[in-house]
């Protein structure tokens, strides 16, 4: 079993930057692939970035050359770093990690306004 809790959503305004994070428990932290996906109200939710055991990244289209995920395996912690946020970024964040399936945290706030 895999429990996650994010942190670091909030209010700001659209151009400024957040950073989330994600610590997941357990010791096989290193081997998950770990993932940010975000839901909006009334949209489905969509992946954001992934990051393999190994470092290798994926990006939604929509965020590529804004946001950044990586992780430090020493702490046991994932992170995005969203920078240039826009209104249309605005959702609920979830982080997820990977192990036979998705199991996820329960989700932070970001707010952007205009």
């Amino acid at each position: 079993q895999v429990q996650l809790v994010e942190s670091g959503g909030g209010l700001v305004q659209a151009g400024d930057s957040l950073r989330l994070s994600c610590a997941p428990s357990g010791r096989f932290f290193i081997r998950y692939a770990m993932g940010w996906f975000r839901q909006a109200p009334g949209k489905e939710r969509e992946l954001v970035a992934t990051i393999t055991s190994g470092g290798s990244k994926n990006y939604a289209d929509s965020v590529k050359g804004r946001f950044t995920i990586s992780r430090d395996n020493a702490k046991n912690t994932v992170y995005l770093q969203m920078n240039g946020l826009k209104p249309e970024d605005a959702a609920v964040y979830y982080c997820a990690a990977w192990s036979t399936r998705w199991y996820w945290g329960q989700g932070t706030q970001v707010t952007v306004s205009s």
